[in-house]
């Protein structure tokens, strides 16, 4: 298979790869010590937004924030994090179509006549809630 062009990078990306300050990156014992820390720094901060998921927080955002720290050093990290920045800007791309915008209107308003709806018939089965 070929590369296309929608596979290669892009201008604007930075180069793959560490990020560490270049006296880390010349010492190799010093650069294994400083991925080790960025690769815990990001376990943690990916782990506590997983537990965040289901708690009320920012679950989703902590665990890009880890994605984040670990894409300063790590290549697949960086791989992740530029495929979701493109899937976001083609999904915010796409929400602002103005067919799609009509067409999302349409779908929210039946969803809140029928609501309306069910509340009202339950309403008038059953009455408002009494002591």
């Amino acid at each position: 298979m070929s590369r296309t062009s929608a596979t290669a990078p892009r201008k604007r990306d930075r180069p793959l790869g560490s990020r560490a300050p270049r006296v880390v990156r010349r010492t190799p014992l010093l650069h294994l010590l400083w991925k080790a820390g960025v690769f815990v720094v990001g376990a943690v901060v990916v782990a506590t937004g997983i537990v965040l998921l289901p708690l009320p927080g920012p679950g989703w955002l902590v665990i890009f924030g880890g994605m984040g720290v670990w894409a300063t050093e790590f290549v697949w990290a960086q791989r992740v994090l530029r495929w979701t920045r493109r899937k976001v800007a083609e999904v915010t791309r796409r929400a602002l179509d103005p067919r799609v915008r009509r067409r999302n209107t349409v779908i929210l308003v039946i969803g809140l006549v029928l609501a309306a709806g069910a509340v009202g018939a339950y309403v008038w089965r059953f009455g408002v809630f009494t002591l």
